[in-house]
């Protein structure tokens, strides 16, 4: 089965987690959860108030990550996803993590990342000269390693797909889709109908 790996860890969005990860394995991939550690993560929900400057963070979901990011072989995934919340902000500084992501934009693999997300792209330093979506207020930080913010729900650049924060989940995972397809990444059930 095809295998997609979804990078994450304590205080992600638990919709940018759960969401996708529930998408891609309704269309027939095998999702992992990849963290610091294997072991049960705590997920955080942030939603935005009428008001407030920010938005604001209440607990949400556990749910045990599969994989440690320091025992994943990138070349065993053929797609990764990188949710938001609070996660990313203390997983660029995860060297396994890094690694994870320098190796599918070098081998211009598919590639998601959603809120926070694009904070471990631009870690790794990947995004010089590209366009990337992300929450708003950290336009700057993308703007500081040479990418382009473009304030959508759905931003295709190539192989990565990007987008502000959970309400474009659907955007996000529709476009996500779409460069999966271009890229001949296949499910299990896609592969077995075309050879059948």
């Amino acid at each position: 089965m095809t295998k997609i790996l979804i990078i994450t860890g304590d205080a992600a969005e638990t919709l940018e987690v759960l969401y996708p990860y529930e998408r891609l394995k309704e269309e027939g991939f095998e999702v992992h959860i990849g963290a610091p550690e294997v072991r049960k993560l705590q997920f955080v929900v942030h939603d935005f108030v009428d008001g407030f400057d920010t938005y604001t963070e209440k607990l949400g979901h556990t749910w045990p990550a599969d994989v440690a990011l320091a025992d994943v072989d990138p070349s065993d995934y053929a797609a990764i996803v990188i949710p938001g919340g609070r996660a990313p902000e203390y997983l660029r500084n995860n060297e396994d993590a890094k690694r994870i992501v320098r190796h599918f934009f070098a081998t211009d693999a598919p590639v998601a990342a959603t809120c926070h997300g694009p904070l471990l792209l631009a870690a790794a330093g990947v995004l010089a000269g590209r366009t990337s979506s992300i929450y708003p207020e950290l336009a700057i930080d993308l703007e500081v390693v040479g990418a382009s913010f473009e304030n959508g729900g759905g931003v295709i650049d190539g192989n990565l797909v990007t987008s502000r924060a959970w309400p474009d989940n659907g955007r996000w995972m529709k476009a996500f889709l779409g460069v999966l397809d271009a890229a001949g990444v296949r499910a299990a059930s896609e592969l077995a109908a075309a050879s059948a």
